[in-house]
C-alpha cells in the first residue's frame, strides 16, 4: 500500500525544481555575460589593431603622393626627354605655322 504524497511535499519537490532551474539560468546568464565582454574587449583589440594599420597606409599613401609628385616634375621630363631620347626644343627655323581654310 503506497502513502500518497502530502501536499507539503509535492510543493517542496515543485520548490526545489524550479530553484535548480532559475539556477541553472542565472550560471547560463552569468556565463553569456563574460561571453560578450570577451567578444567586447577582442572586437576592440581588432578595432585598434586595424585603427593603427589605416594611419600607416595613409602615411604610406602621403609618402607615394610626394614621391609621384617628385617624379612628375616638369624639369625632370624635360630633363629625361633630353638625355634619354634626344629630344631638343625647335628653333625659329623648324616651327611651321598651319593656316587652316
Amino acid at each position: 500500500m503506497s502513502v500518497p504524497l502530502r501536499p507539503e511535499g509535492l510543493r517542496e519537490r515543485r520548490l526545489r525544481r524550479w530553484v535548480l532551474v532559475l539556477g541553472a539560468v542565472v550560471v547560463g546568464s552569468a556565463v553569456a555575460v563574460v561571453y560578450a565582454q570577451y567578444l567586447g574587449r577582442d572586437r576592440f583589440a581588432q578595432l585598434t589593431r586595424l585603427e593603427a594599420r589605416v594611419d600607416a597606409l595613409e602615411v604610406e599613401w602621403g609618402q607615394l603622393q610626394l614621391e609621384q609628385g617628385a617624379w612628375a616634375t616638369h624639369s625632370r621630363i624635360e630633363r629625361l626627354a633630353r638625355e634619354r631620347l634626344g629630344m631638343h626644343e625647335p628653333t625659329v627655323d623648324d616651327v611651321v605655322m598651319v593656316r587652316i581654310p
